[in-house]
């Protein structure tokens, strides 16, 4: 078995799966860099076997994804549109030299935009919050494959806005809804995520965006707007590019903390997790928030609310049987008595120190792969939609 990697060659992703799979005696990887990809690299030939990594977290693959003639300035919240187009358009480039992808461009597209994404989940009955229709931008390009023909998301609550703050809050009185995510259709890592509220008091959003005169910037710090003028700013500089609007469901707690979990699911099977917890609304753990305790949490679930999300999380991956991993964002509400799908990631599989099995996530997924149990799995999804 020899296997490609399409990624960055510097990014910690490459060399954490090229640890992987060494350490199965496998042979090293081929790195194909996302910047070659870009500039008209020929693609992997039939035969390879191909991992597409995130082209993130390098300012020269963004400008290529974004066909711009000069880079972003650091943080700046640019062009989230055209990066997605320009990742699409990329990952059709893998494709075409006929190699097999591990997660190909069909699942991928759809993963990168959280519209589509929550239509898929909300078709197959999984457990989202209720979504806005679609604010702004457009519905990018069609994905090919399984997903050519997408049913609408569920929970929309009438006509859909023609853009922009304003539009956003008709539609929030038309729904009756208070709290909600504003989130970038084509955002990571809770870049431009707004948790809105509007209230007696008026109007606050926690978030990562700050906004300057030419431009918004994400930080790695949480901040609260509270002056509504700024937070329509920020909504309509973002509209431009899409968002995806969904109810505000109040999560569970652990201690003083709110929490989420990152569910990493290969081969269709829930094999690592990490507990998110948080003060705030924004539970991402490069914002400074804490690693919870999954057996205290698992506990506060109880077996059957456990087995329940599992199971939930396994119908996610079914969704994309063509991936071999997806990481799912998880959350259990008050109560502890429901849980819902806020996220489901194509590159969600860097949980550094977590193991299951003596495996982190990228041993797992290299186990998955020597022992056929992805095949297996993929001919099992494909016989029962048959």
């Amino acid at each position: 078995m020899r296997l490609t990697v399409v990624g960055n060659p510097a990014n910690r992703r490459v060399a954490l799966f090229t640890s992987a799979v060494r350490a199965a005696g496998l042979p090293t990887p081929a790195v194909l860099p996302w910047a070659d990809v870009l500039t008209g690299a020929v693609p992997p030939p039939p035969g390879a076997l191909v991992r597409v990594d995130s082209p993130g977290e390098d300012p020269h693959v963004d400008r290529l994804l974004r066909r711009s003639a000069t880079a972003a300035r650091h943080g700046e919240l640019i062009g989230l549109a055209d990066a997605y187009a320009g990742l699409v358009a990329g990952l059709d480039r893998v494709a075409a030299g006929g190699a097999e992808l591990l997660n190909p461009p069909a699942d991928v597209a759809v993963l990168c935009d959280k519209r589509r994404c929550h239509a898929v989940l909300s078709a197959a009955g999984v457990p989202v919050p209720d979504a806005l229709p679609p604010v702004g931008g457009h519905a990018g390009p069609p994905p090919t494959g399984g997903h050519d023909a997408l049913p609408p998301a569920g929970g929309h609550a009438g006509p859909p806005p023609t853009g922009g703050y304003a539009a956003l809050r008709e539609a929030m009185a038309a729904a009756g809804w208070r709290r909600v995510f504003v989130k970038p259709a084509h955002g990571s890592s809770a870049a431009g995520v707004l948790a809105l509220a509007v209230g007696p008091r008026g109007v606050r959003a926690d978030t990562t965006v700050e906004p300057t005169p030419d431009g918004l910037f994400n930080s790695l710090r949480v901040r609260r707007h509270t002056d509504e003028a700024t937070i329509a700013a920020i909504v309509d500089r973002l509209t431009p590019d899409g968002l995806h609007v969904e109810r505000w469901l109040p999560k569970a707690g652990l201690r003083d903390r709110v929490v989420d979990v990152r569910v990493l699911v290969v081969a269709g099977r829930p094999t690592h997790a990490v507990v998110r917890a948080a003060r705030g609304p924004l539970t991402n753990l490069h914002l400074g928030n804490a690693r919870g305790d999954l057996a205290e949490l698992r506990a506060a679930a109880g077996p059957a609310g456990w087995s329940a999300a599992m199971e939930t999380c396994e119908r996610v991956a079914a969704c994309f049987a063509g991936s071999l991993h997806v990481g799912v964002d998880l959350m259990f509400l008050t109560g502890w008595r429901r849980h819902a799908v806020a996220e489901v990631n194509a590159f969600g599989d860097l949980l550094p120190g977590v193991l299951t099995d003596g495996r982190d996530s990228y041993a797992e997924q290299v186990h998955a792969l020597t022992t056929g149990r992805w095949r297996r799995w993929r001919a099992e999804v494909a016989a029962c939609a048959a």
